[in-house]
């Protein structure tokens, strides 16, 4: 068996208790690797230095320690021969004049793929690159990037720019980065929906998660003024086929925008409530069915959404399904709609659907089952309202008009 090395204390981490690599100082007088305390000052827990507890913020300054690199190097060339790897370079790291150099390449124009590239590698590594990115506007840079694209109809570095905003959290990070341009960024982003672009499944992705996070930061002002198309693309991406994340971003964006009416009516009018349907006939997964069903809840407020519901022959079915099957928002949301349709759909066909995909079983089950005692009134609502239509039929338990008429 080798002997094993033992690596001197002095050239360990105090953080990591491993070989630092890139060892550097900081103010406290205490030399950590770069990447622990980093990582350390990164999280909004730590205040302190990890050793002395004196108070160590996340910008405060850290020094390279060359001369203990230089004896951790030499030490490492010294034990080659007992499997010790030798270090890497301790890379420089990223600083404002370097940013903003790259910053100045884009708006210039000046090798702006490689610009976009060395951005997103540098956003890629770590919490410290991203943070100082945001503080010195690239995030503004880049949307301004993806403007001018839509303006000049090309799309060539559409996949690096989204990313990076995805990296960046955009526009989440910087709060006021919005201000006076959400109708232009809006127009641009749905003009990248449309375009196809090499990896157009990642970059629609990326898109929808820019825009999701959007809308959870725009004002009533911003949601109220969305235009039809905006709708159109956002629905036809759903039938088309998208990423998972992308499915629940999208569903996300549609939902923070049902609370106004024309916005309701736009998405109808587009095929909202059937596609919606279809998805949710796909099985998919519990976060996916909340959301698909608040939405329908939304669009079933309206007559032209209801009669798109009972237009397609599954709806009720995969709705009534759902009940105590996935969760409890979901079965509000499933109960509710079954409520409107109820109320203001309630025809013979309506009746005859209840009953054929054993809905008014399942409303009965909700009345026996440990749920908001809400919930059951309006189950119980839902049952009373056809009362005498639905107790003719055989097929239907009696104990259940006796739950109901309690």
């Amino acid at each position: 068996m080798d002997d094993v090395v033992d690596v001197p204390e002095y050239f360990t981490c105090p953080i990591s208790l491993q070989l630092m690599r890139d060892p550097v100082t900081a103010v406290t007088g205490i030399t950590y690797d770069r990447e622990s305390i980093e990582h350390w000052l990164l999280d909004g827990k730590n205040a302190t230095c990890p050793v002395t507890k004196q108070p160590l913020t996340k910008d405060s300054d850290l020094t390279p320690n060359h001369t203990l690199c230089r004896l951790i190097q030499s030490w490492c060339d010294e034990n080659a021969s007992q499997g010790i790897d030798c270090l890497p370079n301790p890379r420089t790291p990223l600083d404002r004049s370097c940013m903003l150099k790259l910053i100045g390449d884009i708006r210039c124009h000046r090798s702006e793929i490689e610009t976009l590239r060395r951005i997103d590698m540098l956003a890629v590594e770590n919490e410290r690159n991203r943070n100082l990115m945001i503080e010195v506007g690239v995030p503004k840079a880049i949307i301004s990037y993806v403007a001018n694209c839509c303006d000049e109809n090309r799309t060539i570095g559409l996949e690096e720019a989204l990313h990076i905003l995805v990296l960046l959290r955009v526009p989440s990070a910087p709060g006021n980065l919005l201000i006076g341009q959400n109708d232009r960024i809006i127009k641009t982003l749905t003009w990248v929906l449309g375009c196809e672009v090499d990896n157009c499944l990642a970059v629609r992705s990326h898109t929808l998660i820019v825009l999701e996070r959007m809308f959870k930061a725009a004002t009533s002002s911003v949601l109220e003024r969305l235009k039809s198309e905006f709708f159109q693309t956002i629905i036809r991406l759903l039938r088309n086929g998208i990423t998972q994340q992308a499915v629940n971003a999208s569903l996300h964006i549609l939902l923070d925008s049902c609370p106004w009416v024309r916005n309701r009516a736009m998405m109808v009018e587009h095929g909202a409530v059937f596609e919606l349907i279809e998805l949710e006939l796909g099985f998919p997964e519990k976060k996916t069915t909340e959301l698909i069903l608040g939405v329908l809840f939304h669009l079933c407020s309206c007559a032209d959404g209801r009669a798109q519901f009972m237009g397609h022959r599954c709806g009720i079915a995969v709705v009534s399904e759902r009940i105590l099957n996935v969760s409890q928002s979901a079965d509000e949301c499933a109960v509710f709609i079954l409520s409107m349709l109820s109320k203001f759909s309630g025809n013979s066909m309506f009746v005859r659907e209840m009953l054929m995909v054993r809905a008014v079983s399942k409303l009965g089950l909700l009345l026996q089952a440990d749920c908001a005692t809400y919930l059951k009134e309006k189950a119980r609502e839902i049952l009373k309202m056809h009362f005498d239509e639905w107790r003719k039929c055989p097929c239907i338990d009696d104990t259940l008009f006796t739950r109901v008429a309690r």
